[in-house]
C-alpha cells in the first residue's frame, strides 16, 4: 500500500484525512497600517526583506520538460531563467550576461543548445558557465579573471513545480511547503501541462490581489451570478510560513441564494461535467454535489483514474492553497489552476496578475477540465502545444473571463481607496482569516530584516 493510500483512506468510511482541520493558529486582532499598499519607501523594503528571501513559483516543471528547455520569469525589477540541464536537473540564473549587462532571454519560453548575448555574443552552456568570450585576446587577464559565468540562485521542484529564491542561505523547499506538500503532490501536478496562460496588468497593488484571490466573503457582491452554485460556509486551515488553504464547495447553492431547491443552470453544467444528464437528474440542488461526487467516483473505477487518492470534498470543490508571499492553487482532480501576483518593478500602484490552467488529458469520453473555468473550444487540451503567454496592458480589457474581469475592475477602486486619509487600515472578519494570516507573516519578515 503506498503512501498517499496510507494518508487517504477513502473506502474505510472515515472522515478523510486530507480534510482534518489544521491545528488553530490566533493571529490576533491588529489592524495594520494601511501604507502597505502605496507607500514606495515600503514597496522597496518589501522587495529586499520579503521577495528577495523567499520561495518564489517560477514555472510548472512542464515547460521545462527536456533538455534545453528554459522558462523566462519576471518578478518586480529581476528576470531569471529556469533551464533544464543536459544532466537532467533544473537550475535558475538570473536573466544577465556578466559582461555589460543585457539580458541573454527575451522569449517568456523556448528551447536552447547554449545561451549566447545578443550585445557581444558572449556565450554560456545551459549551467550558465561561459564557454566563450567574444574575442578574448583584447581584454587584459586580470579582467577575466574575475568571474564572468553567469550568476545562478537556488532552484528547486516540488508538486510539479520549479520555485526559485534569491536568497543563497534559504532553507530547503520541501521544508517550507512541508505540512502542504503532500496535498499538493495528490494532485499529481507533475503530470499537468499548461493549456492556457494569461497575463495582465491590474492598476492595484500586489497584495490587493493576494487579498481578493484568498477569501470568497467578496462573491455575493462582486460575482453574484456565482451564488447559485457556489457555497459561502468553507472550511480555512492556516499553517506556519504564510500557508494557507480554503476549500470552496461546488454543486450547491450559497445560502445567500434564494432558490435551494431546484437544479438551476449552474449547477447542470456541474452535473454534466460529471457525467449525469441534468435533464434526468431528479434530485435537488441539496442533493447534486454528492451526485457529483459518487459519478467522479464511478468514473475513476472505470477509468482507472486513481481518485481513490481523494476525499469526497476533493472531487467536488475547490481547495485553494495559499502560498506565502505571491501564489495560489485551485486545485481539482482534472486540472489546477495557478494564479501568480507580480510586484510592479516601481510603481506599488500596479501588478500583473499571471494564471495558468493546467491540465492532464485522459482519452476516455466525458473526461475533461472542469466547464466553469472557461475554456473556449480552441483550447489544446492534448499538451501536444504549449500556448503562448496572453499579455493585456494597463487600460486594455484583460479578457480573463467574466469573473476575473470583475476582479480587474474592482481592485483600482480598492487601491484609490486604501490611500484615502479615511481608511485607517482593514478590519478582518473570520472569513477574511488567511488575509489576516498573510498580512502576519508580510509583517513577521518585514520586521526580521528591520532587525538585521
Amino acid at each position: 500500500m503506498n503512501l498517499l493510500t496510507n494518508l487517504w483512506k477513502i473506502h474505510t468510511g472515515q472522515q478523510h484525512a486530507f480534510n482534518d482541520h489544521a491545528p488553530e493558529i490566533d493571529n490576533g486582532t491588529a489592524r495594520p497600517s494601511p501604507d502597505r499598499y502605496h507607500d514606495r519607501a515600503f514597496a522597496r523594503r518589501e522587495w529586499e526583506q520579503v521577495f528577495a528571501k523567499s520561495w518564489l513559483l517560477a514555472c510548472p516543471l512542464s515547460d521545462v520538460r527536456e533538455p534545453g528547455d528554459f522558462a523566462k520569469f519576471d518578478i518586480g525589477p529581476e528576470s531569471f531563467i529556469v533551464v533544464h540541464t543536459d544532466d537532467g536537473t533544473i537550475k535558475a540564473h538570473y536573466n544577465v550576461c556578466p559582461h555589460r549587462g543585457s539580458q541573454l532571454v527575451r522569449d517568456d519560453l523556448g528551447s536552447i543548445g547554449q545561451f549566447t548575448c545578443p550585445f557581444h555574443s558572449w556565450k554560456f552552456d545551459l549551467d550558465g558557465h561561459n564557454v566563450e568570450v567574444t574575442d578574448p585576446e583584447t581584454f587584459r587577464p586580470e579582467v577575466l579573471c574575475h568571474d564572468h559565468d553567469l550568476t545562478s540562485v537556488r532552484c528547486e521542484v516540488a508538486a510539479g513545480l520549479v520555485f526559485i529564491s534569491m536568497d543563497p542561505d534559504i532553507g530547503p523547499l520541501a521544508d517550507w511547503l512541508a505540512p502542504v506538500l503532500p496535498q499538493l503532490e495528490a494532485y499529481q501536478i507533475d503530470s499537468m501541462y499548461v493549456i492556457q496562460h494569461r497575463r495582465s496588468d491590474w492598476g492595484a497593488n500586489w497584495k490587493g490581489g493576494v487579498d481578493a484571490f484568498a477569501e470568497i466573503y467578496h462573491l455575493h457582491a462582486v460575482h453574484p451570478q456565482t451564488q447559485c452554485l457556489m457555497d459561502d460556509r468553507t472550511q480555512i486551515d492556516l499553517w506556519p510560513g504564510g500557508l494557507s488553504r480554503q476549500f470552496v464547495p461546488f454543486a450547491q447553492p450559497s445560502p445567500r441564494f434564494g432558490d435551494q431547491e431546484s437544479v438551476n443552470p449552474g449547477i447542470a453544467m456541474l452535473l454534466q461535467d460529471a457525467g449525469i444528464d441534468p435533464a434526468g437528474f431528479s434530485g435537488t440542488a441539496a442533493e447534486t454535489r454528492r451526485a457529483i461526487q459518487n459519478a467522479k467516483r464511478e468514473r475513476s473505477d472505470a477509468l482507472g483514474l486513481g481518485y481513490e487518492r481523494f476525499s469526497e470534498s476533493q472531487l467536488s470543490d475547490s481547495v485553494v492553497y495559499s502560498l506565502f508571499p505571491n501564489v495560489q492553487i485551485g486545485c481539482h482532480p482534472e486540472a489546477v489552476f495557478l494564479h501568480r501576483f507580480l510586484p510592479h518593478p516601481s510603481d506599488p500602484d500596479q501588478f500583473t496578475y499571471d494564471t495558468c490552467i493546467m491540465y492532464r488529458h485522459v482519452d476516455a469520453p466525458g473526461y475533461c477540465a472542469p466547464a466553469w473555468m472557461g475554456l473556449g473550444e480552441d483550447v489544446d487540451l492534448s499538451g501536444e502545444t504549449r500556448p503562448d503567454v496572453v499579455h493585456t496592458r494597463l487600460g486594455e480589457p484583460p479578457c480573463l473571463g467574466e469573473v476575473l474581469d470583475q476582479d480587474s475592475e474592482l481592485l483600482p477602486i480598492v487601491q484609490a481607496g486604501a490611500k484615502s486619509r479615511g481608511f485607517k487600515g482593514p478590519l478582518w472578519s473570520e472569513q477574511e482569516a488567511r488575509l489576516r494570516h498573510f498580512h502576519t507573516e508580510l509583517d513577521r519578515r518585514m520586521a526580521a530584516g528591520d532587525a538585521r
